[in-house]
């Protein structure tokens, strides 16, 4: 059964975000606050953490949209080509906030992602999600959780979470109730800026 621990967005505490690392490190996977929805997400570097998600969301891994979560652009020319400085100005306006930008990738990516021509890169506007990826080292792979109810897509409170998916994953972290309106998706890998999905970040900044 999952561990469910409360973590203060505010200021989050050290020892529970190592608390939270040391999971993730052991290829566990985590339910965590974002400026927008929960998410799963588990270490980038860690196959078999990978698998599991992609068959907790019922997809096959090389098929799926994972997106990147980083704590800051510098983690970027990991995995993506060699961005222009116009579109490194828009993401530098734009980030940390609740966009989801897609990226060419490049050849580094992790071997389960290499077929993909493009990512989905994450730098969220929450201290927690910030502190777990900064601690780690590297990014985590997230993905929003969807809730079963007709009225609600996502799932916003933390012990409603824990509830339903105690037996799936390793951790729930309670950060206090989630929004309900998912990231904005914004296509940079083409000549202009497409936005695919409007949610909570707001398009008027392109």
């Amino acid at each position: 059964m999952a561990e469910f621990i409360k973590i203060y967005e505010d200021k989050p505490s050290e020892a529970a975000i190592k608390k939270v690392v040391d999971v993730l490190r052991d290829g566990g996977i985590i339910i965590y606050p974002t400026d927008t929805v929960y998410g799963l997400g588990c270490d980038i570097t860690n196959s078999r953490a990978l698998e599991r998600i992609a068959k907790i969301k019922g997809i096959k891994l090389e098929k799926a949209n994972f997106s990147f979560v980083c704590s800051d652009l510098s983690n970027l020319s990991d995995y993506v080509r060699q961005i222009d400085t116009a579109t490194f100005k828009i993401l530098k306006r734009a980030l940390p906030g609740p966009y989801t930008f897609i990226l060419p990738g490049n050849n580094d990516l992790p071997k389960e992602f290499r077929k993909k021509k493009t990512v989905g890169i994450r730098v969220p506007a929450n201290n927690i999600a910030l502190e777990i990826v900064k601690m780690l080292g590297n990014p985590i792979v997230s993905t929003s959780i969807h809730d079963d109810d007709e009225v609600l897509e996502y799932s916003t409170d933390p012990e409603l979470i824990f509830e339903k998916w105690q037996h799936q994953v390793d951790m729930v972290i309670d950060g206090g109730y989630g929004d309900n309106t998912p990231s904005t998706i914004i296509d940079l890998s083409g000549y202009e800026p497409v936005v695919v999905r409007e949610g909570k970040g707001d398009i008027d900044i392109f």
